[in-house]
């Protein structure tokens, strides 16, 4: 029996072929964190030395999260700018290079491509992102750990009050929270990279731009200004709790995936990504080269 094709498996595969700045963007910042993290405990470890402070000495207890926490926001942010400049040029760049027309040679349907394509930011960013992030704070932990031996702290100590599990939860229930609500904003970049025939940033930032000035202007108000911001900032208010703020950064306390998923706003926007994405479709489908 011959194996199966699975176009979208190899669509997503030649996504990943072609834009390898998805894996090589994280990872650079993720290991520049990872030398700062350990010219920063070197820097700090010698200024103990040099203070010979006894309050200094005990080396048991868990690293600051100020670092981590620093550290994995980084990487999150180069994450989310590299799927978009992904996505803007991910149906642009094919119609410029003329490459489309090869593409649509073969026996691969336009809604599989475009979702292909949608998959890179929605799917396979935050999985990439969260495997770069979990592995910069095991490399900072194992810098910390590997300055607190040379000191004689009782490591099996520190290791036990890191709370790895809660951040490993934290973290995964944060990206996949990001994937959801960001979904309509990739969905708009799609769209635009299929349907514009020049500077593909301008007409994805412009046109709401105009459409709120102009709603200032006329009526005095800025309902579109507010839902643009919410969508952007608005997700982590309604996914944590704000109630467990106080128990920190990385709490498991913190997480509130019921009222996350109650929130309007998320279902509102998934039913408008399907609305751009189906739009995306059509417009490759009869959208030439440049």
């Amino acid at each position: 029996m011959s194996a199966p094709v699975r176009p979208f498996y190899w669509c997503v595969r030649r996504e990943l072929w072609e834009n390898r700045f998805i894996f090589i963007a994280p990872v650079a910042v993720a290991v520049l964190v990872v030398g700062a993290y350990l010219v920063g405990t070197a820097h700090m470890q010698q200024i103990m030395l040099m203070s010979a402070n006894p309050r200094m000495a005990n080396s048991d207890q868990p690293p600051s999260g100020l670092p981590f926490s620093v550290g994995a926001v980084s990487v999150v942010v180069t994450g989310m700018l590299a799927g978009a400049f992904y996505t803007l040029g991910a149906l642009y760049n094919e119609r410029r290079d003329r490459s489309i027309l090869f593409w649509k040679s073969l026996p691969i349907s336009d809604r599989t491509v475009v979702l292909a394509k949608a998959a890179i930011p929605l799917a396979v960013l935050p999985a990439v992102t969260f495997v770069v992030t979990l592995v910069m704070h095991l490399a900072m932990l194992g810098v910390g750990a590997v300055f607190r031996l040379g000191q004689g702290a009782n490591e099996p100590a520190f290791w036990t009050n890191w709370p790895f599990f809660q951040m490993t939860v934290v973290l995964l229930y944060g990206f996949a929270v990001m994937a959801l609500w960001y979904a309509p904003l990739y969905g708009w970049l799609l769209l635009v990279s299929a349907w514009a025939k020049r500077a593909p940033f301008l007409w994805a930032v412009l046109p709401p731009l105009g459409l709120c000035v102009a709603e200032k202007v006329a009526f005095d108000s800025s309902v579109l200004g507010s839902l643009i911001v919410n969508r952007i900032a608005g997700g982590f208010d309604a996914a944590f709790s704000s109630l467990a703020a106080g128990a920190g950064p990385i709490s498991i306390q913190q997480l509130a995936p019921g009222q996350f998923l109650a929130t309007p706003g998320l279902w509102i926007g998934l039913l408008v990504t399907a609305v751009f994405f189906a739009a995306a479709i059509r417009l490759r489908r009869f959208r030439g080269p440049i």
